[in-house]
């Protein structure tokens, strides 16, 4: 079983050298005469760039934050978290087959916090311990581990490797740092921007929960952060 305070693991693999040059960059492009690569080897100022960039996107021209490439290593989800986040249709995903990797022994598994009562606790830790014999047994009599695996919960641990891009990321945030999202891709998510802030500071602006951006909330159920927008 994976510890709840060490879920989830995240590393950032794979990050753009200088995003906000080619974010600049791709700006640039769209407004000038200049060839790309001609705009591409002059020194220009930070703050300069920001204020572009800055301007750009509030304008909506988010195609240029596109060019910007993230890859992380994730491991210590569970599959409820998985399957929420393929439902970004704009991120790519290599997973842990469970077809191909069969489980040995007690397969590893998340508790829910919400889970608090030693009671409750003992029961969920004895379930866990009932489904992994029962997928050892169908192994033993020969059944593929893509058909054991129909009897493994949605709190089995995968592992992945996940790419995205700062569109999309920024889409993520604003999407799942909303305490109405479940808390574990809550928590992922979190890591994922941290990662990214530390390498690139200026873009904590960007990666925040909608309503920071909108002044409002839009969603159903509000937490009273921000006044709801009336529909």
């Amino acid at each position: 079983m994976t510890e709840n305070n060490k879920f989830p693991i995240v590393h950032l693999i794979n990050a753009p050298e200088n995003p906000l040059k080619t974010i600049y960059l791709a700006c640039r492009t769209c407004y000038s005469a200049q060839y790309p690569h001609e705009i591409w080897e002059k020194d220009v100022e930070p703050e300069k760039m920001l204020k572009l960039v800055r301007k750009v996107l509030q304008s909506g021209h988010h195609s240029t934050i596109e060019h910007c490439q993230y890859t992380f290593t994730i491991s210590g989800v569970t599959r409820a978290c998985t399957h929420q986040l393929v439902r970004h249709r704009h991120m790519s995903f290599s997973q842990k087959s469970q077809r191909y990797v069969t489980e040995q022994g007690q397969f590893e598994y998340i508790t829910p916090p919400t889970i608090k009562t030693p009671e409750l606790k003992q029961e969920y830790d004895g379930l866990m311990e009932q489904i992994a014999k029962f997928y050892d047994r169908m192994i033993e009599q020969g059944i593929p581990a893509e058909d054991a695996r129909f009897v493994l919960p949605n709190a089995t641990t995968s592992s992945l490797v996940t790419s995205l891009n700062l569109r999309e990321m920024i889409h993520l945030a604003n999407l799942r740092l909303c305490v109405n999202a479940q808390h574990e891709i809550r928590k992922l998510t979190k890591k994922m921007c941290g990662l990214i802030i530390e390498k690139e500071p200026w873009l904590a602006e960007y990666l925040v929960i909608k309503c920071d951006k909108q002044g409002y909330c839009d969603e159903i159920k509000s937490c009273g952060r921000f006044p709801q927008q009336v529909k």
